[in-house]
């Protein structure tokens, strides 16, 4: 599937750069195939528009953030690196320098607007109005758990092949086996799967390796102690996992893949965990994360983007029982697409055509 020729993938919020990043001036972002450029306005609030001037077309990106008066400021309207025009959290051109201050602006003189957020320490975005909620993430506001920002990073790879990875537990004996895969035991656990509107829930309980670098990660000493996953899908890129040890302790880590374009995304990884920084460093919990990560980073961007998504045409990749989370993520983007008269379209198409009469 080519994420940026599905046009109901603009309609959702995509989680696109954390606030902190915005804290010096303006950012550009690809989302979809798309140049956007992210600011925070006068109020601190996350805005986002086309990355192009309408006056010549130079990227906003380019330029600066600057306050009623035109100077140079952290937050406010945007101004155009090249001729100084500016703009407002709209889209609208609110000053041209070149202009005297009592002359008129035209209100065709803007650039596309779209619908942008703060949530969760991350400005999100919609290329077009959005058709759902930004997931509910309950952990971030709890005083029982502590927040740590883990990855911000691009990968070469899809969303679809990042989410169906989240999901297989067949591949941590060979990918893994090196972190907490148990090379002894190759078959995966089962899941217990519930759909739901949004995606689906699944759960289970799989054996994990336990040395002693990882004894204040788990609470516990065993050389192999368990983990009961939850692990949750939502439409259409992102996915809860909640670890929890025979300790008690709660390892969640929230991941939204967003598209950048056909080949690339980006990682946005949260962590929520039920203990102190006394208990574990989040420096150990980062890094932790991070060895695994990289190994998933490794072998994902050795496979194809174009990920199979409509499993009826054959031949082209084939799953075995343990596939089961990947193709209800199918299952659930097909119906997504269904309802919104699209098919998947993908690398290998015809496109027709179309002669003169």
């Amino acid at each position: 599937m080519l994420v940026t020729r599905q046009p109901v993938f603009r309609k959702f919020w995509h989680a696109v750069m954390p606030l902190t990043e915005l804290a010096h001036g303006p950012k550009p972002f690809r989302l979809l195939g798309e140049d956007i450029v992210l600011f925070l306005d006068a109020d601190g609030q996350p805005a986002a528009l086309r990355d192009r001037c309408c006056h010549r077309t130079a990227k906003l990106s380019k330029g600066w953030c600057v306050d009623g008066e035109g100077k140079a400021c952290g937050q406010g309207a945007i101004q155009c690196g090249y001729h100084g025009w500016t703009y407002d959290r709209s889209g609208q051109v609110v000053r041209i320098p070149q202009y005297e201050p009592d002359r008129k602006i035209s209100p065709e003189y803007k650039t596309t607007a779209y619908p942008c957020t703060a949530r969760y320490g991350y400005a999100w975005v919609a290329l077009e109005d959005p058709i759902a909620d930004i997931p509910v993430i309950p952990e971030f506001d709890d005083p029982g758990y502590r927040t740590i920002f883990q990855f911000y990073e691009e990968w070469q790879t899809s969303p679809m092949r990042a989410l169906e990875n989240s999901f297989d537990n067949s591949h941590f004996s060979f990918v893994h086996r090196a972190t907490f895969g148990v090379a002894a035991s190759p078959k995966p656990s089962k899941y217990e799967l519930v759909e739901n509107e949004s995606g689906f829930y699944a759960e289970t309980v799989i054996e994990a390796t336990n040395p002693v670098k990882f004894h204040a990660i788990s609470g516990v000493t065993d050389a192999i102690t368990t983990r009961h996953m939850r692990n949750a899908y939502f439409l259409p890129f992102a996915r809860r996992l909640d670890i929890e040890y025979p300790s008690g302790i709660r390892h969640i880590i929230i991941n939204c893949f967003t598209p950048i374009d056909d080949g690339r995304m980006q990682l946005c990884q949260w962590l929520f965990r039920n203990d102190t920084e006394a208990d574990c460093a989040a420096q150990m919990l980062i890094d932790f994360d991070e060895e695994i990560t990289r190994e998933d980073k490794d072998i994902l961007e050795s496979t194809d983007p174009d990920a199979l998504v409509d499993t009826r045409r054959r031949g082209v990749e084939y799953s075995m029982e343990s596939d089961r989370p990947g193709m209800l993520i199918r299952k659930h983007l097909m119906q997504l697409l269904a309802r919104h008269g699209e098919a998947e379209v993908h690398r290998g198409m015809t496109i027709p055509i179309v002669k003169a009469a």
